[in-house]
């Protein structure tokens, strides 16, 4: 592998070159940055595959996202983490491991955020100094900056898979039995209210994924997000809608809540929201509550029945109602609630499925219908254990016999 110093010294050189020239084109580019790879080589001797390396090393470093642009592109890598310019970490298999490679300065990683967060139309900067964005391929990336961030810009890129997992991927896995999955298939296609919980990095988008592609071809389906990610692919009758911020003004900002409320009048079978974090959780239970069967959401929580008590919280940041009516909407709008953690060995499991029955003596009750349950660990530390049925019988089967669906 050749030095980081080499290419930050033709880098240099490169850009007192490229400096004197109006804009050129990628090809041109890739003209220049190879005659002064090869320059080198005569001086120093390289291998073929450094001197390619190196090239696109140094494109990179001019036309995409510089040092990040190989792990960007390295489909085994899930997570990018920049710390600061001098320190960066990936996540691979569920690994967390340093990279050696830096940013060449502080400036350099504004740039590239900056590059980032225009693409999607967002804006970060020291008034505003915490932004979601995207990468074109889907990539969620939170970017904060100082004064917030204390040693520099941080920056994580939550990266997806080119190709979207499916629920026999998530069997292949051990993540769900095959006899839940097809238990969750017919309720998605009898249009029950879905609610996934879940911590950071549990897989929630994931299965909103592959349990949006459960959904029939012919229906409307509205997505709403914060920096779209979903890949809804199996059905044609798709909206996505994604939030703006405010402008430097504080003006144009449009929110989770506001794109729900006009999601209503786009005549939508069902509306996805891919997260609810605040008082939106409210116009969310609203939706489902006024004939918008079918929707499905998701929220962070350490278990399921944490993930209610979050969503009686959510209700209250935005709404001055009493506990009991909150908790009759959440009951009346959500028939099931599922939850997946990231198990110790670092792999990602559907650990409970339960229905909502109702409200009895001021609390929501629960009927589980599937567990998590341990049943030993590997020799290397992995937790060996399967999704099983508790037993419990599925209470509300109203919507199955509507759609004419059986168990």
């Amino acid at each position: 592998m050749v030095d980081e110093k080499v290419v930050k010294q033709l880098i240099v050189e490169l850009r007192e070159t490229l400096d004197l020239m109006h804009s050129i084109s990628n090809e041109e580019l890739v003209e220049y940055i190879e005659q002064a790879v090869f320059q080198y080589a005569h001086k120093e001797y390289i291998k073929t595959e450094d001197m390619k390396w190196l090239v696109d090393r140094i494109y990179h470093a001019f036309r995409g996202y510089d040092v990040l642009q190989p792990y960007i592109n390295d489909p085994t890598i899930t997570e990018i983490m920049v710390n600061n310019h001098k320190e960066i970490f990936i996540e691979r298999g569920g690994e967390t491991e340093k990279v050696e490679t830096a940013f060449e300065s502080e400036q350099k990683l504004e740039d590239i955020i900056q590059a980032i967060v225009s693409k999607v139309d967002r804006v970060v900067n020291e008034s505003s100094p915490i932004v979601d964005a995207r990468l074109q391929d889907g990539s969620r990336v939170n970017v904060v900056l100082p004064p917030i961030a204390l040693a520099g810009p941080v920056m994580t890129i939550r990266k997806f898979p080119a190709k979207p997992l499916t629920i026999d991927d998530l069997i292949e896995y051990d993540s769900i039995s095959v006899e839940a999955s097809e238990f969750l298939h017919k309720l998605v296609a009898s249009k029950y209210n879905i609610f996934i919980g879940g911590g950071t990095g549990s897989g929630k988008t994931t299965f909103l994924n592959v349990l949006s592609n459960f959904v029939p071809k012919e229906e409307r389906i509205i997505t709403i997000e914060d920096s779209a990610e979903l890949q809804v692919q199996s059905v044609p009758n798709l909206v996505s809608l994604e939030t703006r911020n405010a402008n430097t003004e504080g003006r144009g900002e449009i929110s989770i809540r506001d794109l729900i409320k006009t999601s209503l009048r786009m005549r939508p079978d069902r509306i996805v929201v891919g997260e609810v974090r605040g008082a939106e959780a409210l116009d969310m239970l609203q939706a489902m509550n006024t004939g918008h069967d079918g929707s499905i959401s998701t929220g962070h929580a350490n278990s399921t029945k944490d993930m209610l008590s979050r969503l009686e919280t959510m209700v209250l940041s935005g709404a001055h109602l009493p506990v009991e009516v909150i908790r009759k909407q959440i009951s009346s709008a959500i028939d099931i609630m599922i939850h997946l953690a990231r198990l110790r060995d670092h792999s990602r499991k559907v650990v409970a499925i339960s229905e909502m029955i109702g409200v009895q003596d001021g609390e929501i009750v629960l009927n589980p219908l599937y567990e998590f349950i341990e049943e030993s660990e590997g020799p290397d530390g992995e937790v060996i254990g399967s999704l099983q049925p508790t037993g419990n019988v599925l209470h509300s089967e109203s919507k199955l016999k509507l759609a004419g669906v059986s168990l």
